[in-house]
């Protein structure tokens, strides 16, 4: 007498028909004298390409980096000397 495998059934599931789980996006911030110094030079490009003084916000879009990155930056370059704020905008000394 033979035996009768079971049938097996392959149930195929596309991604749209399975419900998305929110990614979490975690913005994690390097704190080190290499990366701060390589973001106030970012902010020190953004700033020269911009040949105007610019919110933070303008700098961090300007320089695609946060905007902590973006602090981290601009403080490097305030204590250095070569920014100064001018209305409550940052701009090359």
């Amino acid at each position: 007498m033979t035996e009768k495998k079971a049938a097996t059934k392959k149930v195929v599931t596309s991604k749209a028909a399975t419900p998305k789980k929110s990614a979490a996006k975690k913005n994690e911030v390097v704190i080190n004298a290499e990366s701060v110094g390589f973001r106030a030079g970012d902010v020190y490009q953004a700033l020269a390409a911009a040949e105007k003084p610019l919110s933070v916000a303008d700098i961090a879009k300007a320089a695609k980096i946060s905007k902590e990155e973006a602090f981290l930056g601009i403080g490097w370059l305030f204590k250095e000397g070569k920014v100064k704020d001018e209305d409550c905008l940052i701009t090359l000394a």
